[in-house]
C-alpha cells in the first residue's frame, strides 16, 4: 500500500512470458481474392499477472491480435505461444470478453446459468460449479442478481456478467475487446474502477484492447501503442502510477500526451 491508501501494483511475473507473439503476421483475403496484411512482424510478450492495454488507430488489427492470442485465428507467419507452448486453437485458459454483451450472453438463461454454462461444458460437477458461479458473481458485484435474465440487467451489469462467466472457468489470460465501448460515460467510469478491483482480486492476466487513450492509461501497467494496419508495435510505455489513478496528475497527463502524439503522427501518415 502507498500512503494515500491506493494500491501500488508493479509489473508482475518473471522468467518466460505467459503469452508471446513473435514476429507474427496475419493476412486476410477480400472478395476479389486480394490478400491484405492486417498484422506484420508483430512482437509482444505478456507476463503472468500483468494488466496490459493495447491502443491504436481504428482498423489497426487490435481485435485480430486478441483472436490470435485466443487461438480463434492462426497466424500467417510467426508464432503465438502460451506458457511456452504453441497456440493451436481456443482453450479455457484463454478467454475473450467482447464489446457487445448481447451476442455473448444467452438470453434464455439466468445470470447464474450463464456463468455456469462454460463450467458445465467442461464437465465440472454440480456443487463445485455452483460454488464457482457464486464466487464469480459476487466478485463482479452481481451476487444479488443471480436469478435475473440478461434483459433484466443494465448494460453495465451485462458486461459484468460476461466477465463473471469468463472468470468462472479460472482462465490464466483474459482477453478484452473494447468491453466498455458501447456503454454510457457514467457506467464506463464505474466499470473502469471495477475492472481494476476485479483484476487485483482475481490475479488473472489481462490483455485489454481499446480505442480510448484515457482508458488505456487508467488501466494498463504497460501501454502498447500499435500502428495502423499492417499493425506493428510503435511504443511500449510503462505506467508506474498506483491505482486508483489520478487522470489530472502530471505523470498521467504526460503519458496520455505521449500516446496521443504517437497515434496522431501515425494516422497523419495516411493523409
Amino acid at each position: 500500500m502507498v500512503e494515500d491508501g491506493s494500491v501500488e501494483h508493479g509489473r508482475e511475473g518473471s522468467g518466460a512470458p505467459l503469452v508471446e507473439l513473435e514476429r507474427v503476421g496475419k493476412q486476410f483475403q477480400d472478395g476479389r481474392g486480394h490478400l491484405t496484411w492486417v498484422l506484420r512482424d508483430f512482437c509482444l510478450d505478456v507476463r503472468m499477472g500483468e494488466f496490459v492495454t493495447i491502443v491504436g488507430p481504428s482498423g489497426s488489427g487490435k481485435t485480430t491480435l486478441l483472436r490470435l492470442a485466443a487461438g480463434i485465428l492462426q497466424p500467417s507467419e510467426g508464432a503465438v505461444t502460451f506458457a511456452g507452448q504453441p497456440v493451436r486453437g481456443p482453450g479455457p485458459e484463454r478467454v475473450m470478453v467482447f464489446q457487445s454483451s448481447e451476442a455473448a450472453l444467452f438470453e434464455w438463461l439466468t445470470a447464474r446459468q450463464n456463468v455456469e454454462f462454460g463450467l458445465r461444458a467442461m464437465g465440472v460437477g454440480r456443487k463445485p460449479r455452483e460454488a464457482r458461479a457464486t464466487a464469480a458473481l459476487q466478485l463482479v458485484g452481481l451476487g444479488d442478481h443471480a436469478g435475473k435474465f440478461p434483459h433484466e440487467l443494465s448494460g453495465g451489469m451485462q458486461q459484468r456478467l460476461q466477465i463473471a462467466r469468463a472468470l468462472a472457468v479460472e482462465p490464466k489470460l483474459l482477453l478484452m475487446d473494447e468491453p466498455l465501448a458501447a456503454l454510457d460515460a457514467q457506467t464506463r467510469r464505474i466499470l473502469l474502477r471495477e475492472l481494476v478491483r476485479i483484476w487485483q482480486t482475481a490475479r488473472t492476466t489481462f490483455l485489454y484492447v481499446t480505442h480510448d487513450i484515457r482508458e488505456a492509461v487508467l488501466l494498463g501497467q504497460r501501454i502498447i501503442v500499435v500502428s495502423r494496419a499492417p499493425a506493428r508495435v510503435l511504443q511500449v510505455l510503462e505506467c508506474p502510477l498506483p491505482y486508483p489513478r489520478d487522470e489530472f496528475g502530471p505523470t498521467f497527463v504526460e503519458l496520455f500526451r505521449k500516446v496521443d502524439r504517437a497515434i496522431s503522427e501515425e494516422v497523419g501518415t495516411e493523409l
